[in-house]
């Protein structure tokens, strides 16, 4: 029997697939297929070359391909366009089905194309990278990034079913993999503490451990509880924000960086140190002793604590002031209350922000 944990939204609840993934996906496609449903699968340049195999045994037809570059640039309002027109082009409709073959890009992307294309049509992802797996492939945010800011224009929008399969894992580079170990360690710090100090003594983590698979499931179930509490991230105060913790910081720097200088999880490994620091800072409860804890951890898993090279502080600042999570009673930090619980804060003194920029590298 395929594992599978499920994310309670009522009539829109769906299950997320573990261990026998691929069966659940094939099974899912031929379905469609015999329902007369046109599947359209959407994914990278770099897996069509490394995973051929794997896309040709979906049987879905050549045609109702489209392979995007890889990389965040594909995150824009022209790869939008493009897929939106491929679908238009190819007569998509009402019942066409998407499958988001890829990491959080194109979850991102197809999911919010899915959002958009006759105002709504049915998507299933398939991540691809750890941190697709853990984070991005789950709770139905989608979307792309503007000039001025990360994740700016986007849905809410829930797939259908999320197939994990580990067999991604193997081709995954050391940078990529230790990416997705950023938002992993996040969901350890946030949530669950006996996470964190199981990531400790795993340390380095590898990517053939047979822990991962069941760390991989926690993490899920934990992003799935978020969600089902808190959807829309509609919570006056923790919720689904929560899951946002170094991802203020961590969007600033991919923004101003140029999107692509940096790894997703590389950005966020940087915003959780510094959340840890303002943490300490701002909450008498939080010592220095757990900043050096989580500065220990992303360093064990080749995880950046600073800046390449130093970066505009009025620049990083600006790009915060435009963050998706702002309120109108200002800008939202997520800081940490102690290892394995968080909570949202507001009212910080920008100062103090410069601050703790000036200690990982700005300028």
């Amino acid at each position: 029997m395929t594992d599978r944990l499920t994310v309670e939204l009522n009539d829109r609840a769906y299950p997320i697939y573990f261990d026998e993934a691929n069966h659940a996906l094939q099974s899912e496609i031929k379905k469609h297929h015999s329902n007369n449903k046109t599947c359209f699968l959407i994914s990278d340049e770099n897996l069509k070359t490394h995973h051929a195999e794997f896309i040709e045994a979906l049987e879905i037809d050549p045609s109702k391909r489209l392979f995007l570059p890889s990389g965040e640039s594909t995150k824009s309002i022209q790869s939008y366009s493009e897929t939106l027109s491929f679908l238009a082009k190819q007569k998509a409709n009402r019942d066409s089905i998407l499958f988001a073959l890829g990491g959080g890009v194109i979850g991102d992307l197809v999911g919010f194309v899915a959002a958009s294309y006759l105002r709504g049509i049915d998507f299933y992802q398939i991540p691809t990278t750890l941190l697709a797996m853990v984070d991005s492939s789950v709770g139905g945010k989608t979307g792309i990034n503007l000039p001025e800011g990360k994740n700016l224009l986007g849905a809410f929008w829930q797939p259908k079913s999320v197939f994990i399969d580990p067999v991604f894992l193997e081709s995954l580079s050391k940078k990529e993999f230790a990416s997705g170990l950023a938002e992993i360690i996040k969901y350890g710090l946030i949530a669950d503490k006996k996470l964190f100090q199981q990531l400790m003594e795993l340390s380095p983590i590898d990517k053939n451990t047979d822990a991962l698979l069941k760390i991989i499931r926690t993490c899920c179930s934990i992003k799935a509880n978020v969600v089902a509490s808190d959807e829309k991230e509609t919570a006056k105060s923790g919720g689904r924000a929560l899951l946002n913790l170094g991802h203020t910081f961590g969007h600033a720097i991919e923004n101003v960086s140029g999107y692509g200088d940096y790894l997703h999880g590389e950005a966020i490994a940087i915003g959780m140190h510094l959340a840890s620091l303002l943490s300490e800072a701002i909450n008498e409860n939080f010592t220095e002793k757990e900043t050096q804890l989580i500065t220990e951890l992303l360093t064990k898993n080749a995880l950046p604590t600073h800046l390449k090279k130093p970066l505009s502080i009025q620049l990083l600042n600006q790009a915060i002031s435009r963050d998706k999570k702002n309120r109108a009673s200002g800008i939202r930090y997520i800081i940490l209350s102690t290892i394995g619980t968080a909570e949202t804060k507001t009212g910080v003194d920008p100062k103090l922000i410069d601050t703790l920029w000036r200690k990982v590298g700005a300028i």
